[in-house]
Order: structure tokens, then C-alpha cells, then sequence
């Protein structure tokens, strides 16, 4: 699959982060539909173009949400995405996340450094004080990729988001700048 090249707004190791773009859609939804076993029942990442071109656009041009894909430094390609959504500014200074890894990338510990990448990110140029990561309580992975990375369980809510057909259950998951002290290593 073709890559774009594109400067990361911050890097680890092995995976970079940069902003989605309208390009990426190819790709993104060509791992979306590989990954379809993988992300059931949680995740519904858009699997057509025209689903992209609307998904990517709300990320693009939406202020109150900052689109990420987790790219791998060695080649390019697009091991998953972290998107902050709910972005409330003022006393708030606050996002909710939710991130998926793509099948070819899952158990790799990719998506953990991309994760921390992006909370470096939030917590620094977007001066965010607070991210909320919304977990149903049988996505082990997800839960696993929060808490590696610093997230603490601060509560459950019943029938809390809806998602595929019912209102489903979630834990909730947050960090706060006070949390990573002294700041993580980028």
C-alpha cells in the first residue's frame, strides 16, 4: 500500500503520529476491513471511502476533535489510530479518547507508544489537562493499552455509549498532567 510522507508531530521509537489526511484513505480502510475480526464487537472503523472522506473530515475540520493515525517509522504504514473526541476548553481542558489498532500491528506494542505519543501531544500543544478513555468492560486489550499507559479506573457507567445496535456498558478510564510527573520521555 502507498505511503504518504508526512512530518510526525511527535516520534518514538518505532511508530510516529501525525494528523489523518483525505489521502489516507486507501489504506486506512483497506486495514479497516482486514481488521474486522479484531475490532467486533467494540470498534467500527469506516471500511468504504465515502465512510472515510466523512470520518476523516470530522477529524480534519472539527475543532472540539484531533485525529491521529500511529504510523510505523520503518515503512510508513498505519498500525492504528487515537482520536480525541469532546474536546472542551475553558475549566475543562478536556478530551475523551478512543483508538484502535489495526490487525497486522495488534499485540506489537505499537499502539502503547502511540498512546503515550498522543498524550504528550494533548497535554502539551494542545494544553489539555484531562483524557477520559471509555472501556467496555470485556475489551481486555483496550483496557490492557490504558492502564500500560498510566490511565487509572476512576468509574463504570451502565448503558453508557451506544454501540453495535444497544446500549452497552463502559469503565471509565483518565489521565491528568499531575499524573506524569515528571513528564514521559518522547
Amino acid at each position: 500500500m502507498p505511503h504518504h510522507a508526512s512530518r510526525h508531530l511527535a516520534e518514538g521509537p518505532r511508530v510516529g503520529i501525525r494528523h489523518f489526511t483525505y489521502e489516507d484513505g486507501a489504506e486506512f480502510t483497506a486495514r479497516a476491513r482486514e481488521s474486522k475480526d479484531l475490532h467486533h464487537p467494540w470498534l467500527f472503523p469506516p471500511t468504504t471511502a465515502q465512510a472515510y472522506t466523512a470520518y476523516a473530515g470530522r477529524l480534519i475540520e472539527d475543532p472540539s476533535k484531533a485525529g491521529f493515525l500511529v504510523c510505523e517509522k520503518s515503512d510508513g504504514a498505519i498500525a492504528g489510530f487515537i482520536n480525541i473526541n469532546n474536546i472542551v476548553e475553558g475549566g475543562f481542558q478536556s478530551g475523551a479518547l478512543g483508538y484502535g489498532a489495526f490487525a497486522h500491528a495488534a499485540g506489537r506494542g505499537l499502539m502503547r507508544e502511540g498512546l503515550d505519543l498522543v498524550v504528550g501531544h494533548a497535554f502539551g500543544p494542545l494544553r489539555l489537562h484531562r483524557l477520559e478513555i471509555n472501556v467496555q468492560p470485556g475489551n481486555a486489550a483496550s483496557i490492557a493499552l490504558a492502564r500500560g499507559c498510566g490511565f487509572r479506573l476512576e468509574g463504570f457507567s451502565p448503558k453508557m455509549l451506544f454501540v453495535d445496535g444497544a446500549w452497552r456498558d463502559h469503565e471509565r478510564w483518565a489521565i491528568t498532567t499531575e499524573m506524569i510527573n515528571p513528564p514521559r520521555p518522547r
